[in-house]
């Protein structure tokens, strides 16, 4: 029997408490689910890795170095399952890293599961899987869900999630980017025009790490929960990151079995 193994593949997080709730949680049901793979971990954040590496002496390899482990120690059968929510940066380095090792001949079979946002069917099935965490919306309440946002070409996702929102009947339910546009002072114009009142703000991250703890619920002044308070809206928190919704552990789950399946990303066909 050949020796199979799963690569998660987050941007990662220095916050271990979410870490454990978001990150682990995914790869456990990923475990559980699939228990003759063996589940790896690695990160693309080279800035988080040096981090847990200096203050809590643990170490995370980035994608070049899990694969280059598991080369050596005999995987013939290698999934790779991104993380991440759009297909830009991050995910075009686990790509190359998935592209060098295949030119290599490194296993006899290497496949790339696709970002949480990818094809068009994946965002309804985003919005099915966030649908119990939402509060009830009154016309005057609002949900503001917090991405990271990019300059990379892809940003582009977080607009089409929002069109597909308002198509799956979910009002007054706002998409912004710390990062990339949209930006919050954007929703703040639509928030006004709809005489919203009480903003409940959610991080659309797979972990509540430092964007979710300080750039959004933080007490400086420039963070989103100031930032709507100061113009005059009542504001609730929700610091859980998407990695905690068991639905989207089910769609991530469903990545890697569309790999199994022979049904991968159409650029690697």
């Amino acid at each position: 029997m050949s020796k199979k193994g799963i690569l998660v593949v987050s941007f990662g997080t220095s916050y271990e408490e979410t870490r454990k709730a978001t990150i682990e949680a995914i790869e456990n049901k990923i475990r559980e689910t699939y228990k003759d793979y063996e589940v790896r971990r690695a990160f693309t954040s080279g800035m988080i890795i040096n981090k847990l590496k200096n203050r809590d002496n643990i170490h995370i390899d980035n994608p070049e170095e899990a694969l280059e482990k598991m080369a050596r120690d005999g995987f013939e059968e290698v999934i790779v399952q991104s993380l991440h929510i759009i297909p830009g940066d991050e995910y075009d380095e686990i790509k190359i890293a998935v592209h060098r090792f295949r030119n290599k001949k490194a296993f006899k079979k290497l496949t790339l599961g696709r970002p949480l946002l990818y094809r068009i069917e994946d965002y309804f099935n985003v919005v099915e899987a966030l649908k119990p965490q939402i509060p009830e919306i009154r016309e005057d309440s609002a949900v503001l869900f917090m991405g990271h946002g990019s300059v990379h070409h892809s940003n582009s996702c977080y607009s089409q999630f929002q069109y597909v929102l308002k198509q799956s009947g979910l009002k007054n339910i706002f998409v912004a980017n710390v990062e990339g546009f949209p930006e919050i002072d954007v929703v703040v114009r639509k928030l006004k025009e709809r005489n919203i009142k009480e903003v409940t703000l959610m991080p659309f991250m797979i972990v509540a790490g430092d964007h979710a703890t300080n750039d959004m619920a933080g007490e400086d002044e420039d963070s989103w929960k100031n930032i709507l308070e100061k113009e005059g809206f009542k504001v609730n928190i929700y610091l859980h990151g998407l990695g905690e919704n068991r639905g989207i552990q089910d769609i991530y789950t469903q990545y890697v079995q569309d790999c199994i399946d022979n049904n991968p990303l159409k650029e690697q066909i």
